[in-house]
């Protein structure tokens, strides 16, 4: 037999149980305490059960109560989590996007403004990876890679090209006149080891040994060359503002063509509403910076 409970009895009793007072339940659900003691009562008159012991200082819980606690709790959640993304008379989107750091400090977020403006009803979870990521694991909607675009699995839509260039504190710089001065500083190197090696070839000198620290992101190699750490390899267009303020300085003309920035989804994902707007519009900024 289905038992038809009224919402506002249930909602009474998990107020209160939380609380262990109906007067504080009343004050949360701006009733009287009358009435959230009555909507207990019939609620327990419905169970044939008491849900509270009523003792001179409080309430105790009883263990059917304990049983029906839990349940009402996560139920009342998950409606208020949906019912929020009704805010504005307009159901919310969730879209969750991964990208590669240096991208996302670089890039990324400097753009979103306009997009949350124009898309206020799309909520943005912005992760950050290095460029190692399983979007069905990870729950991504969207994944930003640098490399190839070869990645069976994913939709890869090109974004933007990043060639390399050599990077590093403008009082470096005032040492560098020509690429094989770079033998006297320190060399900090990506985990992928040919870079370097291939830069020089781009540069048209002969290899120099690459002995300084390995990082996992660009963004976190350049913030050391911005700090006199060394000479940093990376992508000048991801690092305009330090560019332009001055912190950070390109040195010579050579540049390594490595890979690109890439817009990756599972090919198994039907594209919601909210990846549908995002993809149109990061692929419109890529095209108008390229």
């Amino acid at each position: 037999m289905r038992l038809h409970l009224p919402l506002n009895a249930l909602r009474a009793f998990e107020s209160s149980a939380r609380h262990l007072s109906f007067t504080r339940a009343a004050q949360e659900l701006n009733v009287t305490q009358a009435a959230v003691s009555q909507q207990v009562r019939t609620l327990e008159a419905r169970l044939g059960c008491a849900l509270f012991k009523r003792l001179p200082r409080g309430l105790a819980i009883t263990d059917e109560g304990l049983a029906l606690l839990p349940v009402l709790s996560e139920s009342f959640g998950r409606i208020e989590t949906v019912l929020k993304q009704f805010e504005g008379g307009r159901r919310r989107q969730v879209l969750t996007v991964g990208a590669v750091g240096t991208f996302a400090v670089g890039w990324l977020i400097p753009r979103l403004k306009p997009f949350r403006e124009t898309h206020p009803f799309v909520e943005l979870r912005l992760l950050t990876h290095n460029n190692l990521v399983d979007l069905a694991a990870e729950g991504l909607d969207f994944a930003v890679r640098f490399g190839d675009g070869g990645w069976p699995a994913t939709h890869n839509t090109l974004l933007l090209d990043a060639p390399l260039a050599v990077l590093c504190a403008p009082a470096i710089a005032r040492r560098l006149k020509k690429p094989a001065d770079l033998a006297n500083e320190t060399l900090l190197r990506s985990y992928r080891t040919d870079e370097w090696p291939n830069w020089f070839a781009a540069a048209g000198v002969a290899p120099l040994a690459a002995k300084g620290p390995v990082f996992d992101s660009s963004r976190l190699m350049v913030e050391a060359a911005v700090q006199g750490a060394g000479v940093a390899l990376a992508p000048p267009r991801m690092f305009v503002h330090e560019l332009q303020t001055g912190t950070l300085v390109r040195v010579f003309e050579a540049e390594l063509r490595a890979g690109a920035y890439w817009l990756t989804w599972l090919k198994s994902r039907r594209l919601s509403p909210a990846m549908q707007l995002f993809r149109d519009w990061v692929l419109q900024e890529a095209a108008a910076t390229a």
